[in-house]
């Protein structure tokens, strides 16, 4: 009898910090490293870049593919290796959820677009033209989690007072390691990474 309100109290509190964890938030899905498409054709790296998300070809089935359908004709010579495939998304307000455009090279057009995780594995892309006509499919993981590219993620913006000046650069831009996933040289019977740093691939760094 002497022991039971010890039991109840015991219980009670570990009641309540069952409750208190069930009612703890998410962590948030992250969209960031390699996907396999739908049909397997290809890899798409997913990284941050400057506070947006960005996609890019990083490894196709068949090599040497080309941009052939692109409406642009000085981008039909384009390799697809490396090419932008999501377009500045943009965190959806209350979600895990970006928004942004999608480029389909097998038509050459963009679509409205929204990707949103799934779990830790698999990467919904929802698309559509002109507010109808949608679809989607999902992506697979096929590489880890970005960490984001501190030379991209920067605001850009005025210089705070007292703050030291960026440096002047002249010529092309040293190939920094910023997103941990820079080309290395290949191990034993391993392809090596072409694309690297997608952040800095020209395309998207001209886009900030």
């Amino acid at each position: 009898m002497l022991h039971r309100p010890r039991n109840i109290m015991r219980q009670t509190v570990f009641s309540a910090f069952v409750l208190a964890a069930g009612s703890a938030p998410a962590m948030a899905a992250d969209p960031t490293g390699d996907w396999k498409v739908a049909d397997g054709v290809a890899h798409i790296r997913v990284a941050q870049c400057n506070g947006n998300m960005w996609g890019a070809v990083s490894w196709e089935k068949e090599p040497g593919g080309r941009d052939i359908n692109n409406p642009d004709p000085a981008k039909q010579s384009r390799p697809t290796l490396g090419m932008p495939i999501l377009i500045d998304m943009k965190k959806k307000a209350g979600a895990d959820a970006w928004e942004g455009q999608v480029y389909n090279a097998k038509d050459g057009k963009m679509y409205d677009t929204t990707i949103t995780p799934q779990g830790s594995d698999q990467l919904e892309i929802r698309g559509c033209v002109l507010g109808f006509l949608c679809g989607g499919e999902s992506w697979t993981r096929v590489g880890p989690p970005i960490p984001s590219s501190p030379v991209n993620s920067m605001a850009k913006g005025p210089t705070k007072p007292g703050a030291a000046p960026a440096p002047k650069t002249t010529g092309a831009a040293p190939a920094a390691k910023t997103t941990g996933v820079a080309a290395a040289a290949p191990k034993a019977g391993q392809k090596s990474d072409q694309v690297g740093d997608i952040c800095l691939l020209p395309e998207i760094a001209r886009a900030h």
